[in-house]
Order: C-alpha cells, then structure tokens, then sequence
C-alpha cells in the first residue's frame, strides 16, 4: 500500500539553455551536466539553484546513443553511432576545453604516451576510443573505482581504469580491458555496475551477479573461458524447446520466476569468466557469485501484446560506510567504503527496490497511479516519471543501511524506522509532456515535449516480448527534433526544510492518535538520517543542522511511542535516548490529561521511566515530577512503586507523599518484605524513627536480607559512577551491621554486586581511609570465607584476612567495633581451609587466634 501526503520536496526550477533538442543527457560529479543532440555534446556547470552556465561543447563522431558519467576519473563515456556503425568513446580532461575549435587529442585505448608529449596532452581534452569486437549497446561506470562495463550481445566487457605516469608531475587516464563475462541467452539492454556487482536487464529479465577477486581453492586466473555455473539441464532443455515451437503461428510464454541467492544459479544463464588483462591481483576478479534472477510475462489477459510492456530505469544505488551519526570525520571520496548496495527496476505500472548486500531481500514494490516512463532512485526517494507529471516516493534504504552500520538498532540504546513500513508518495507534480530524467545531487534533470504522442525508444513485435531469442539490442536512433521542447532542472528543497514540513503535516494527525503520525514522523526521520549518510555532500554547517533535525525527530517519534498505547510503545525508550532529552523534560512534554479530563498512561511511557529509573542516571527529578512519577506508578504499575521510590533520581521525593502512596499498596499480590523496607527507608527519612523500628520488626532478619536482594538500591546506589551508601544503611551500620553485612553478602550470593564494589561500600559507608580497613570489612570478608562463595578465590580472601591481623598486632590496632564473630567460630573452618590449601602458616594461624588485642 502507497500512502499519500500532499507535500512539497521541489524547490526551484531553471531552464537548461541548450541550443537543440536533447537526445540524451547525464550530470554527476560536483557540478557536471552534459547535453547530446546530433553530433554534438553541449557542458554545463551547475552551480546553484538559479545558475546553469554553459561551460564548454565539443564534437562527437557521430550521433550519440548512450551516455554515462564517472566522477571517479571525471570522464564521460558515450555510445555514438556513424553510418549504422557504432563506437565507444572516453572524453577525459574535457573541463580544460575552453572553445568548440580548441584540439583535441585522439588516441587508442592503451597507447602509450611519451614524455615529450606530456604537455600537449595535459593541456588539451582527450578522446579515447575503445574498439570493441561487437558493437556496444549499453555503458555504466563504478561510481567508486570509475571502471568502465560495457554491454554487447551476449557478453559484458569490463574495462579498467588506471592512470599511465608520465613524469612526476603529470599522470594520464587510460583504460584496460582486463575481464570479459559472457553470459548467454541474455541482450543487455541496460547494465549497472559498482564495485563489483553487475545488475543486467533484458525486456523482461534481471540479472545480478557478485564478480569476486578472492580465489577459490588456490584456482588461477583462467585466460581461457571458463564456466563458473553449470545450470540445470532440465532448464536449458526447455529454453531450447521453447525457442524451437516458436514460430509465426504462435508464440511459448515463459513464466515469472524469482530466484534469490544461490538459487538464482538455476534460472539457466550460463556465465561465463575471461579474463584479458594485465591487472593487479587484488582488482582481478576469479569468480561470480549470483544473486538475484527476475523474470516477468507480459499480460495476455486480453489477448493483445503491448510493446510497452518493458522493464526500464534499472540501477545499482551505494551507500558508503560514514561511521557515527555524530561524528565530526569527513570521508574522502578515495576512502569510500561500501556499505550497502540497493537495486531498482521497474515495470510501467510498478517498481521492485531490493537490497544486494550481504542477502538478497525485496525492500519495497511501489505501485504507481499511472504508467511510468523512466524512475531514478536516490539516497532519499525515487522520483517517476509517467507522461503528464513527476512523482516523487519515500525509499528505505537509509532504514536498511543504519541495520547495517550500527549493531545497536533495535535495541534499548538506539532504534530505526522499519524497512517493511508503508512506502508513500510526498508529491505528484505536474508537468506536460515528460519525456526522460536524470539526477545528480539535488539536482532533477527533466526533458519534456509538448507532442502527447510517446516515441518509445525500443519498439519490439508482441512475440518477440516472450523470450530471449527476440529481444532486440539495436539502440534506435532518436526522433528528429521538433519544436516545443525544454530542458529543466528542478532542484529538491533541503532536507531540513522537508523534514520541518513533515513535522508541521504530522500535528493534523497528533490528537486523533493514529499510525499516520508515527508513520510520518518515521519517513521524517529517515529523511534527515538519509541526508547525515550522505555526509560528503554536506557541508559542516549543513551537517550540524541535520544532527540537530535528527536528535528533534527522535524526540518527536519518541512522543509518539509514548503516547499511543501501541504493540510497539518501547520503542520510546530508544528514540528519547538518541534525542538527549532529559528525563525531567520527558515528563514536561508527556500529554497527562485526556479530553475528557481524566488521565490515563500510556505503557510507552511507563516504559520509558521504569528503564530510565532502573538505570541510576545521574538526574534528579525535582519533587513536584517525583510525586508526578509517584502517582503515574501508583495508577499504572503499583507493583514497580517500591522499586521507583529507590532510584537516585527520586532523592527529592517527599517522603510523606511516598509513604501516603505505599501505605495504599494491597501488599497480597506481591512482596510485602519490599514494601516493608521501602516504608522503613521513608519513616527514616523522616525522622520518625519509631515508625522504621516497627517496620523493620515486622519480619524476621532473613527475610528482610531477602527484601535487600530484591532492591540493593535501598543499601547502595551509584551516583555519577561513585558507590553512595543509602540513609538506611548509614543507620544499619550502627543499630543492625550483622543483619547489613548479611545483606550485602546476599547480594553477593545472587550477582547483585562485585567483589571490588562490596569492598568500596563499607570503606565509603565508615569513613575510612583506602589504607585503613573497617571492622564491618573484615566481618564481610570472615562471612565470604564462612559461605564459601565460588566467586571468591579463597588465597586472596586469606591474604587479607591475614594482613588485616598483622597489621593490628603490629600497629596494636584494635577494631572500631565489635566483631561479628569470635575466634573459636572462625578458628577451626580457618584451620580446615588452610591445611587443605596449604597456603597459611602456623604463626599466621597463631595471630588469628589472638587477633583481638
């Protein structure tokens, strides 16, 4: 299902001022824009929203078919067609050609250059042919490495790029041939390539292969073809039949088919590797790996063939690794590094987006209002053409990116929009006679003419739709230009400006609580972190503004979570973490009351403030939220209201509040020992210290210690990474210390504290120096040796038992209280560990018996 929002993603519009009709256009790199008509090939330079200068035209050997940009390189490659013949070309160094009559160097592919001649190519644009054995009928280059891929008939050829050094100064672009990938009973119709991944397309058939560079099994580089598939007989066998019973009288319809991953090795395309060149190890490619098979039938519903019914506009979209949302490091365009790959192709009636890397998944199917001609896919939507407008959809790549890049989405710390949601369509703008587009940056190149009549470009007989065998490779030759024509370049708003438009659209549906405004506020955010994954098109100014855009709509998803009782109400947990909200400002933007005046909370946002509560953050609620807090737990979650009043940030909780709240508990359904103990803290917080005696006598010593395990935050809490002993355990320590260090060995016992952080709590609970040991210490320490904790390596509980009584009948040290045990309970456990350990001497065992001094 597509959803629609009347918004506005296109800002300004400009026209392009070509002097013909264009037959074919491209754009790329920072500011390039290049225009095809005839035999010509008009630059320009766009440089703003209302700036398109012209900045240099040069000749070309004949009409050009087909063109293709590489930033990597800064070249253009083009398909030209001359007296029926086809060419290949590379235009390199064209933005140093300053008039139509300047020279223009014209050299072979591979030849190699002099140093002699290094100035007169340095200064002068380049032609490089590339021959080729079959003509070429489709180009694509890596927007990475700036390799070129070729398509021909039956075959693919990669050409790769390099640079000759010609002295220290000066290196020149040139190209090898290094790999040919034959692939039968396939005509490219259209190709694209990056890093690696070759996505082919017939009329009716996709095709996306891995090339590999690690070697399988030690195998070499074969120079010779070599089959790296062998594809089910079964399969081949019916291609072959089915191509013989066609014939004039009636045609073979071959049934859809998807094949992802390994299986796609069985749709019966035979690939096939050669390798021809000389290049490094590391770029050679040994192997193929499938990924994906498409196949589509036309529709016969009504028995009548339509030569439209073709697969257009397919393309490989990257997304590169770009580290933390927030980190300040720019990428360099040398270090990309991929990190995700996307590919789009479509059906005039529908588009298929899927995701390439790692598994083969269908991210999305986009379903248009009307028939397409031509669809481009960006980072942060897909814009379609059909004949009379410009529709622009929402794309998830940036959803399934994010998954990619950062372990901890979908987690408590960090969440993301899923890729599965609804995609939706922002506009449909109209515009009369759309023809063809391109995209660069923000940048839309659109071609419209004012004849309604469509001339498509591959125009095939019905029967020759059903199977490979006709699928025609012949590029046509454009129409003859007529008047009525424009070129326009329509540039996309900022993110931030369509991000703030959403955000304002999504408040029509904030108090009818539906999923509209989550869904809206997700493609919102998608929007703005599309934009930060993009960060090489960003400037710093730009990039903080986006953070800060991010962090707001995380806060906004988060009011949403929070506020609608939904099956996925926790996910405001995640998203108010990544906007940085404070709890307290949490709690100010929460909708408390209802229309009809009465309050109800939601389970997000108890959610969000048990998590938050539980996790000792170093915030202090003042007393009005406290008791704010206090009465939503009461209301929605009464069994969590002991464990809520515990936490470091209700320190400014009024304890006669609290206790007017605990003293409501129905203590039947759930521990009363905690509630016990919660009342205790409250009435000696207080004051009243004849209210905490009755409650903590109400209960027999061990179960109390039992309460204690329950919630250790009543004894210890952890402010700003520091171990804080409670008020309830200051006054234990000097009315109760057996039933304290009971409890703090309990705690033990059940992982709910360390070792280390026991030690530090009655150092910090004593006063005491670090060098000076308390006598509670030492109980705890005698009652570890007691329980036999397994987590206590008993040598080193002996080492300091017995430094501790050296050092008081050296120092003539006596305890600063009485201890806990006596030497005749200690001495014979004491005596049985350290013969079996070994690890304790008479006199030390001499100087436990005397250790009181």
């Amino acid at each position: 299902m597509v959803q629609l929002y009347n918004l506005h993603p296109f800002g300004s519009q400009q026209v392009v001022p070509c002097k013909l009709e264009p037959e074919r256009f491209c754009g790329g790199g920072r500011d390039a824009l290049f225009v095809a008509a005839g035999c010509k090939v008009e630059a320009f330079a766009v440089t703003g929203q209302e700036l398109c200068q012209p900045r240099c035209a040069f000749s070309t050997l004949g009409r050009v078919l087909c063109l293709a940009y590489s930033e990597a390189g800064d070249y253009l490659a083009a398909i030209e067609e001359k007296n029926k013949a086809t060419f290949l070309r590379a235009y390199v160094n064209w933005r140093s050609k300053r008039t139509e009559n300047c020279r223009v160097c014209i050299r072979m592919v591979g030849h190699n250059v002099e140093a002699p001649f290094s100035d007169t190519y340095k200064d002068q644009m380049s032609i490089i042919e590339i021959p080729l054995s079959e003509a070429p009928l489709c180009i694509s280059c890596c927007p990475v490495k700036g390799d070129l891929l070729v398509g021909c008939t039956n075959k693919l050829v990669l050409f790769s790029l390099k640079y000759q050094i010609i002295n220290e100064e000066f290196s020149m672009l040139d190209f090898e041939r290094s790999l040919i990938i034959h692939i039968d009973n396939i005509i490219p119709v259209e190709i694209s390539f990056c890093v690696g991944y070759v996505a082919l397309m017939s009329d009716l058939e996709v095709l996306i292969l891995k090339l590999e560079s690690d070697p399988k099994n030690g195998e070499s580089v074969n120079h010779q073809p070599h089959k790296t598939d062998n594809p089910m007989k079964q399969t081949e066998g019916v291609r072959h039949e089915t191509l013989q019973l066609e014939s004039d009288d009636f045609v073979i319809c071959q049934k859809p088919m998807e094949l992802l991953g390994e299986k796609s090795s069985q749709s019966g395309v035979s690939v096939t590797l050669e390798s021809t060149g000389l290049a490094d190890e590391k770029t050679k490619y040994y192997h193929v790996q499938h990924l994906l098979y498409k196949r589509f039938a036309p529709d016969i519903s009504f028995c009548v063939f339509s030569d439209d019914v073709k697969l257009h506009s397919l393309q490989l979209l990257p997304i590169y690794q770009t580290g933390s949302l927030t980190s300040g490091r720019k990428k360099l365009s040398q270090e990309k590094e991929l990190l995700s790959l996307f590919c789009f192709f479509s059906l005039p009636h529908v588009g298929y987006l899927y995701m390439v890397v790692k598994s083969v998944e269908l991210m999305s199917v986009y379903q248009y209002p009307e028939k397409s001609q031509q669809a481009v896919l960006t980072p942060q939507f897909l814009h379609v053409i059909a004949s009379n407008n410009l529709q622009c959809f929402t794309v998830r790549c940036s959803a399934a990116a994010a998954r990619e890049e950062d372990p901890y989405v979908d987690t408590t710390l960090k969440a993301c929009p899923p890729v599965s949601m609804d995609v939706c369509a922002l506009r449909i703008q109209l515009f009369i006679g759309l023809k063809s587009i391109c995209h660069f940056k923000n940048h839309l190149i659109l071609l419209t003419k004012a004849d309604p009549e469509a001339i498509p470009e591959r125009r095939e007989s019905p029967k020759r739709l059903l199977s490979r065998k006709g699928t025609s490779g012949k590029l046509k030759t454009p129409p003859v230009a007529e008047a009525g024509w424009n070129l326009y370049i329509v540039d996309t708003i900022s993110p931030v400006q369509l991000y703030k438009e959403m955000v304002d659209y999504s408040n029509t549906y904030k108090t009818a609580k539906t999923q509209s405004c989550i869904h809206l506020l997700s493609e919102a955010h998608l929007l703005v972190r599309a934009a930060l994954m993009d960060a090489n098109q960003l400037e710093p100014g730009e990039k903080a503004e986006l953070l800060e855009a991010f962090k707001e709509s995380c806060g906004h998803l988060g009011d949403c979570y929070s506020r609608l009782d939904t099956q996925h109400s926790h996910l405001a947990l995640p998203y108010y973490k990544m906007s940085g909200l404070s709890m307290a400002e949490v709690l100010t933007r929460a909708d408390w009351v209802l229309e009809d005046g009465s309050q109800k909370y939601e389970r997000g946002l108890i959610f969000y403030i048990n998590h938050s509560l539980y996790e000792n953050l170093d915030e202090e609620l003042s007393e009005e939220l406290a008791a704010k807090v206090v009465q939503m737990f009461h209301v929605a979650e009464p069994k969590q209201l002991p464990h809520i009043l515990c936490s470091p940030s209700m320190k400014n909780i009024n304890p006669l509040t609290a206790m007017s709240y605990l003293s409501k508990l129905d203590t039947s359904g759930f521990s009363s020992i905690l509630v016990t103990l919660t009342k205790a803290a409250m009435a000696l917080k207080m004051g009243d210290l004849d209210m905490h005696r009755n409650e903590m006598k109400s209960h027999p010593e061990m179960k109390l210690v039992c309460g204690f395990i329950l919630e250790p935050r009543l004894l210890i809490q952890q402010r700003k990474g520091q171990i804080v002993p409670t008020e309830l355990a200051a006054h234990l320590k000097d009315t109760q210390p057996g039933l304290l260090v009971a409890s703090v060995l309990g705690l033990q016992k059940n992982n709910k504290i360390g070792i280390e952080e026991a030690d530090s709590f009655f150092k910090v609970l004593c006063g005491k120096d670090e060098d000076i040991i308390p006598q509670l210490l030492v109980d705890l320490w005698e009652a570890q040796l007691v329980a036999g904790l397994p987590d206590v390596v008993l040598q080193e509980l002996f080492f300091k038992l017995t430094s501790q009584y050296i050092w008081r009948l050296s120092k003539r040290q006596p305890p600063d209280t009485i201890p806990l045990r006596t030497s005749e309970d200690l001495l014979p456990l004491f005596h049985s560990w350290s013969h079996s350990w070994k690890i304790i001497s008479l006199a030390s065992v001499s100087m436990f018996c005397v250790r009181h001094v």
